[in-house]
C-alpha cells in the first residue's frame, strides 16, 4: 500500500494550438496554474507547446521561431517559480544559425534550470519534416535530477526506440517522460487510425514493464492545417496517459479535450515491482554487443 511519501502528483497538460504564440502560451500559463492549484508537483507539457507543428513544411522563415530560445526559457522559468512546480517544457533551441534543437527544459520548483535534454531520434517523414529543422541531441541519454525525483525525459520520436528507455533507466531514471506531437491525416481509415493510436500506445507501455517504471506521455490535441497546402494537415490524437511499471493504465484522456490531467504517481511500486520482475539482474549484457550495429548482416 502507497504512503504519502511515495506518491508524486503529477499534472499533463494536453492542449491545442490557439492561433499565435501569445495566446498559447498564455492558455499553457493558466493550465500550469489550474495543475499547481490542484495539488501537482510535476508538470508535464507536450512537444514543442509555444507554436504550430511548424514541422509539417520545409520553410526557413519558422527558423526564426527559435531565435527566442533564451527568453523563452527566462518566461517558462517564471511559470515554475510562481507555481512552486517542476515543470517539463518543450522548446525550439537554436545553438548557431543553421543549427537547431527540439529542446525539453526541465524547471526546478524555484524556477532554476534542473537540466535539458535534446531529442535524439529525428524523423523524416511526410507531415513530420522534422530532420529539416533539428539535428540530433548531443547531451545523451541523461536522467535529469530535480526535487521530485530523477527524470527520464526523451522527446516524441525517441518513443519508438526501448535502447533510449532502457539507457534512461540504467542511468537511474525514475520517471519516463515523453513531450509528443503526433496525430492522424483524416484521408487514413478508421482500422488504420486505430491500428497507430494503440501502437503508439503499446510500445510507451512497454518501455514501463521491460523497465520497471512509470511513463508519462502527453500529446496535443486539435487539427491544424499545413501552411503550404500540399497536406491538408494533421488531426493530432491526445491521448495522453500515464501507466505504472507494469504498464497498468493510471490515466488515459481522451483525442479532443485540452485540459488538465491529474494523477499520483506510486514511486516505491518501481522497487516492489522490480523484486518481484527483476529484469535488470537477467539482462545478458555479455551477449548484447550486436545492438551497437546498424544491422546485422
Amino acid at each position: 500500500m502507497a504512503n504519502n511519501n511515495s506518491l508524486l502528483k503529477t499534472a499533463l497538460i494536453q492542449q491545442k494550438f490557439h492561433g499565435s504564440k501569445e495566446a498559447t502560451i498564455a492558455v499553457t500559463s493558466s493550465l500550469v496554474a489550474e495543475a499547481a492549484k490542484g495539488g501537482a508537483k510535476l508538470v508535464v507539457l507536450q512537444e514543442l507547446h509555444q507554436t504550430e507543428y511548424f514541422c509539417q513544411s520545409e520553410n526557413t522563415e519558422f527558423c526564426s521561431y527559435a531565435n527566442s530560445f533564451e527568453e523563452d526559457v527566462k518566461y517558462w522559468s517564471n511559470v515554475a517559480k510562481q507555481n512552486n512546480v517542476v515543470l517539463v517544457s518543450s522548446l525550439f533551441e537554436a545553438r548557431a544559425p543553421g543549427l537547431y534543437h527540439n529542446t525539453a527544459v526541465v524547471f526546478e520548483c524555484d524556477g532554476s534550470v534542473a537540466g535539458k535534454y535534446r531529442k535524439m531520434h529525428i524523423p523524416d517523414d511526410p507531415g513530420f519534416y522534422e530532420k529539416f529543422y533539428f539535428t540530433p541531441g548531443d547531451l545523451g541519454f541523461e536522467p535529469i535530477t530535480t526535487s521530485v525525483g530523477k527524470l527520464g525525459v526523451l522527446v516524441c520520436w525517441d518513443q519508438w526506440y526501448p535502447e533510449a528507455a532502457r539507457l534512461m533507466a540504467l542511468r537511474g531514471a525514475e520517471i519516463l517522460i515523453y513531450p509528443t506531437a503526433i496525430g492522424w491525416f483524416d484521408g487514413d481509415t478508421t482500422e488504420e487510425k486505430d491500428r497507430q493510436l494503440n501502437a503508439w500506445i503499446t510500445i510507451q507501455r512497454s518501455h514501463a514493464v521491460a523497465n520497471g517504471l512509470p511513463v508519462i506521455s502527453v500529446n496535443r490535441v486539435g487539427f491544424e492545417k499545413d501552411s503550404t497546402g500540399v497536406l491538408d494537415g494533421i488531426r493530432f490524437w491526445g491521448n495522453s496517459f500515464v501507466c505504472g511499471p507494469q504498464g497498468e493504465s493510471l490515466v488515459h484522456a481522451n483525442s479532443e479535450d485540452e485540459k488538465v490531467i491529474f494523477v499520483e504517481i506510486d514511486k516505491q511500486r518501481t522497487t516492489d515491482v522490480r523484486r518481484i520482475w527483476p529484469f535488470l539482474r537477467d539482462r545478458r549484457i555479455e551477449n548484447y554487443s550486436g545492438l551497437t550495429k546498424r544491422y546485422l548482416d
